[in-house]
């Protein structure tokens, strides 16, 4: 599964140039029955299958470098995965990601082994490898020279508590839908207050969320105030 994933794209070019490195470890390898089996039924009765503990320890103690290595699960019931999650573990040396699966995991490896446990939305897969496909692709974009231009990591959306600008290129005309005149005038200045705009506005609209933690400067508060007081006009003057 992580195969075309690991080998296109940025993160593909990252590693070849060993920007970074991702190895991929098969649980069944550290199953001790004849079977290799890695899962088992659930104490008390329930449907569907639960990771065992074994394969898991067995996994991680072989892998860590040391006890300082984080290790998070991918799980539907962990805590949201975002931008500030990503940064801060680029910023580490080295991670380890369980993918769950079945049921779930035996709840020692949660308890006693685990740094963390990870989710990257409110819904279930039929596995934590998708996850953790998407955990490498976000965290590789924060290492540095992973992307080509630094720049366009720090103006992401989500990087600054708010949702990217529009964005626009060539042709200024297509099917008679135009581009801003204002992102084709050349004043910087204007363009960065245009942007910071619609930045705010696209954010308050879709994302309120993001607003609520960020902490607005007074100009952005009142460019934010104008948006509203706006919106509020014209809602008055539709009916």
């Amino acid at each position: 599964m992580f195969g075309s994933a690991l080998s296109a794209g940025v993160v593909g070019k990252a590693i070849e140039k060993r920007l970074l490195s991702v190895n991929v470890h098969n649980l069944r390898d550290f199953a001790t029955d004849k079977h290799r089996q890695v899962d088992d039924r659930p104490f008390g009765g329930s449907p569907g299958m639960v990771l065992k503990p074994g394969p898991v320890f067995a996994a991680v103690e072989h892998i860590r470098a040391s006890e300082e290595t984080p290790v998070y699960l991918l799980s539907p019931r962990g805590k949201r995965f975002d931008a500030r999650r990503a940064e801060a573990m680029a910023g580490e040396q080295r991670i380890i990601l369980i993918c769950g699966r079945y049921e779930g995991v035996d709840e020692r490896v949660i308890q006693h082994l685990i740094t963390d446990e990870i989710s990257i939305g409110d819904y279930v897969l039929t596995g934590g490898e998708v996850a953790a496909m998407v955990i490498v692709d976000a965290t590789s974009r924060f290492i540095p020279c992973v992307v080509g231009k630094s720049e366009s990591v720090a103006f992401d959306s989500f990087s600054q508590d708010l949702l990217e600008h529009p964005q626009y290129t060539r042709p200024r005309d297509f099917r008679g839908m135009k581009v801003p005149e204002i992102l084709v005038s050349g004043n910087h200045e204007q363009i960065e207050e245009w942007r910071l705009r619609h930045s705010l506005e696209k954010t308050w609209r879709i994302r309120p969320d993001l607003l609520a933690r960020k902490s607005l400067t007074q100009g952005e508060q009142r460019m934010l105030d104008d948006i509203q007081n706006e919106t509020k006009g014209n809602t008055h003057e539709s009916h």
